[in-house]
C-alpha cells in the first residue's frame, strides 16, 4: 500500500510541546514564534523530518501555519480544513484562525502586543512572505527576528532523518523536450535580464528542467534539490549523490555540475560577488537564500520562476501521455466502482474500499505495462458524514463502514511515469434521500458548465470560478475550495500557477491541465464532489464568431453515477453533454477491460439519461 491508516495525529502532547517552545523565547528573544507547513523548499509535500506544524499540533492538512506566541496558540488554516482542524487538535491549548481572511501578517497588527518580537526560521518562508509579515509587526513597532536554528528541531527529539530516495530519469517519449534545451532557454532568458544566474529553489522545477524525477516525499515524485543556472557556463544541480547511480551521474554530467546540498550557499554566493544580479523567485525562494546574497555583495532581483509557464504549458508528449494514463487510471476505476456497487451495504469500510482501488490500479498498470508507480496523494474516502470532511483522511480510528442510504465520497489519484490523475466520484449507497440527488444534480451542472465553457485569451480561472457555483448560488449554497488547480505531467497533484478559483488571476493557456471539482458539503451529514482533469485547448471554430477562443478538453474517462441525477434539473444542452460523455466512456474503457461482468456493469453504468 501506497497509503497508510495509521492515527498521526497526536493533540494530546500539543500542551506540553507548546510548552516547551514557549520556555525558550526568552533566551531566544522573542514573543511569539511561526510554524508553517512548509519545509526548506517551500513544498505542499513534505518529508517526515520537516512535518513540524503536524509534530507540534495534531493537525495534518496539507496548508496551514501556526502562531505560537506567550499566551496564544493559534492555527491558521482554509475553509478546507476546518472541521479536520477541529477533530484534530486540543482545543483547550489551540484555537482556529482565518488562513484566507485573516493570515498571520492580518491577524498580527490586530491582536498582537506593541513591540511584538516574531521569531521565524528563515529557512521556512519565502521572501514575499517575510515583507508582509515585516509591514505588519511595523504597525505596531514590532520586529521581525531571523533564528539561526529552529527551536522545535531542538526539542523534537526523535526528529526522522532526511530523506535519500533514488532519483530516476525521465526519457524523452515522455518528458517531450531535451533537458539541455530548457537549460539553455533558461540561460538566454538570465543573459536577457542582465543577470549572472536564477536560483531554481523548487525541487518541482529541478525535475522538471532536468527531466529528472525522485522519491524523497510522499505522493510527488521529485528529488529535494536545488540549481543553479549561470547566463554563462554549466548549470550546478545540488543533488545529494546517495540518491544517484552510475547513470544517472553519467546523464546529469552531460547537462550540470552535480554538487552536495550542503555547498549550495557557498557557490551561490560565489555567484553573487562584485554586484552580480541573482534572480530568484519571492514566493518559492527561501529569506536564507536571498540573505546569502546579500550578505556576499550581490543584487537580488525578483522574478517569477522561469520553469513554472512552461512546465504548466504541457507539449504534445506531456498531453498523449496524460491521455494515455487517463484511459488507464479510468479501466481501474470502472473495475473498482463494479467491486463496489456489488457489496451489499454495511458489508464494507473506508479503507476496504482504499485498498480495492489500489489493487486495482495496480492488476490495470500490471496487464498495461504501466506501473502504477504511487498514488498522488492519500485517498480521501469519505462515508456520509465523513464525506462532507473536505480533505478527509481514514485512520485505523475513524474508519466506519458504507451504510444503505448514505452518500460515499472517494477522490484519489495515481502516478504513472507518463502522467498523474486526480478524480472524484460521489456515489449511492442504495437509495438516498430527494436532497441528495438534488445537490447532486446541482453540482453536476457547475462540472458541465466548465466542461463546455468556451472563453477568449486572456481569460482567468477567477473568469470562470463563477460558471461552477451558479447553479449553487441560486440553490443557497457553495463551497469552501477552489473548482480547479493544476496537476502536473508525473510531478506534483497540485501544479501551480494555473487554478480556477475566486483568487487565481494567471491567465488560462494552452496545454494547462487542470482539474475540474465543484462540490457541496453538509456538515454532520454528507459530502458531494464530482472532478474530472481538463486541459486547455483553441476551441472549435463556430459559425458567425469574430474572435479566436480557447476551451477545454476532458482527460478523465469514468461513469458519473446516475442514480444520483434528477434529469428534470439539467436542461437539454446539459443532458446531451451528460450521455455524451457516457457513451465516449463506453467507448474508450471497453476495449481495456475483460472481465464480462465489468463490461456488463459499464453498458448499464453508462445508459443514456436522455
Amino acid at each position: 500500500m501506497f497509503q497508510s491508516f495509521e492515527v498521526k495525529s497526536a493533540p494530546q502532547f500539543g500542551r506540553d510541546r507548546v510548552n516547551a517552545l514557549r520556555a525558550k523565547f526568552d533566551e531566544l528573544g522573542i514573543d511569539g514564534f511561526l510554524v508553517p507547513r512548509a519545509d526548506e523548499y517551500q513544498g505542499e509535500y513534505v518529508p517526515a523530518c520537516a512535518e513540524r506544524l503536524a509534530w507540534l499540533t495534531g493537525f495534518t492538512g496539507s496548508a496551514g501555519i501556526a502562531l505560537i506566541t506567550r499566551r496564544e496558540a493559534v492555527v491558521f488554516v482554509d475553509g478546507r480544513y476546518v472541521t479536520q482542524f477541529a477533530e484534530q487538535v486540543d482545543g483547550t491549548v489551540f484555537t482556529g484562525g482565518d488562513l484566507v481572511n485573516e493570515p498571520p501578517h492580518v491577524w498580527l497588527p490586530r491582536h498582537a502586543s506593541k513591540g511584538f518580537r516574531l521569531g521565524i526560521d528563515p529557512w521556512l518562508h519565502a521572501g514575499a512572505e517575510v515583507r508582509r509579515l515585516e509591514k505588519a509587526l511595523a504597525e505596531i513597532g514590532g520586529s521581525l527576528v531571523l533564528l539561526p536554528s529552529n527551536p522545535l528541531d531542538k526539542i523534537w527529539t526523535d526528529r526522522p532523518a532526511e530523506p535519500l530516495g533514488s532519483v530516476s530519469i525521465q526519457k524523452l517519449d515522455h518528458a517531450g523536450t531535451l533537458a539541455s534545451e530548457k537549460i539553455a532557454a533558461i540561460s538566454a532568458q538570465v543573459k536577457e535580464k542582465g543577470a549572472a544566474a536564477v536560483v531554481i529553489a523548487d525541487p518541482t522545477s529541478v525535475a522538471w528542467i532536468f527531466n529528472i524525477r525522485g522519491d524523497d516525499v510522499p505522493h510527488t515524485p521529485h528529488p529535494l534539490s536545488r540549481a543553479i543556472i549561470p547566463a554563462e557556463g554549466k548549470a550546478e544541480i545540488f543533488l545529494d549523490k546517495r540518491k544517484t547511480g552510475i547513470e544517472q551521474e553519467a546523464y546529469l554530467a552531460q547537462l550540470a555540475v552535480q554538487r552536495p546540498p550542503s555547498e549550495f550557499l557557498a557557490r551561490l554566493s560565489a555567484f553573487s560577488k562584485d554586484g552580480a544580479k541573482i534572480l530568484v523567485d519571492p514566493d518559492l525562494t527561501p529569506l536564507a537564500l536571498t540573505r546569502a546574497i546579500d550578505a556576499a555583495g550581490g543584487q537580488v532581483v525578483e522574478a517569477g520562476d522561469p520553469a513554472k509557464l512552461p512546465r504548466a504549458c504541457k507539449n504534445k508528449a506531456e498531453l498523449d501521455g496524460s491521455a494515455k494514463a487517463h484511459l488507464q487510471d479510468g479501466a481501474a476505476m470502472v473495475e473498482f466502482l463494479h467491486w463496489l456497487d456489488v457489496q451489499a451495504p454495511g458489508t464494507i469500510t473506508e479503507i476496504d474500499a482504499v485498498k480495492a482501488l489500489e489493487a486495482a490500479r495496480a492488476r490495470v498498470g500490471q496487464s498495461m505495462q504501466n506501473p502504477l508507480k504511487d498514488i498522488s496523494f492519500d485517498t480521501i474516502s469519505g462515508a456520509g458524514e465523513h464525506g462532507a470532511v473536505i480533505h478527509y483522511r481514514v485512520t485505523t480510528q475513524t474508519n466506519r463502514k458504507l451504510e444503505a442510504g448514505e452518500l460515499f465520497l472517494i477522490d484519489s489519484g495515481a502516478q504513472y511515469i507518463n502522467g498523474t490523475t486526480d478524480i472524484t466520484r460521489t456515489v449511492a449507497v442504495g437509495a438516498v434521500p430527494e436532497d441528495r440527488r438534488r445537490f447532486f444534480t446541482l453540482v453536476l451542472k457547475g462540472m458541465i458548465a466548465i466542461s463546455t465553457a468556451r472563453f477568449p485569451k486572456g481569460t482567468r480561472g477567477c473568469d470562470l470560478d463563477p460558471l461552477a457555483r451558479i447553479a449553487l448560488w441560486k440553490a443557497g449554497g457553495d463551497y469552501a475550495h477552489g473548482t480547479g488547480h493544476g496537476v502536473g505531467s508525473y510531478l506534483s497533484v497540485h501544479e501551480g500557477p494555473q487554478r480556477i478559483s475566486r483568487l487565481s488571476t494567471q491567465e488560462l493557456l494552452p496545454g494547462m491541465i487542470l482539474s475540474n471539482e465543484p462540490g457541496y458539503y453538509r456538515p454532520g451529514s454528507f459530502g458531494i464532489r464530482i472532478e474530472n482533469l481538463i486541459y486547455v485547448k483553441a476551441a472549435e471554430e463556430i459559425e458567425g464568431g469574430d474572435q479566436p477562443m480557447l476551451s477545454f478538453e476532458t482527460l478523465t474517462w469514468c461513469p458519473i453515477d446516475r442514480r444520483l441525477v434528477l434529469p428534470a434539473l439539467l436542461t437539454a444542452e446539459e443532458l446531451l453533454w451528460l450521455d455524451a460523455y457516457h457513451a465516449a466512456v463506453r467507448e474508450k474503457l471497453m476495449p481495456l477491460i475483460d472481465d464480462a461482468s465489468v463490461r456488463d456493469w459499464l453498458v448499464k453504468a453508462t445508459e443514456p439519461l436522455a
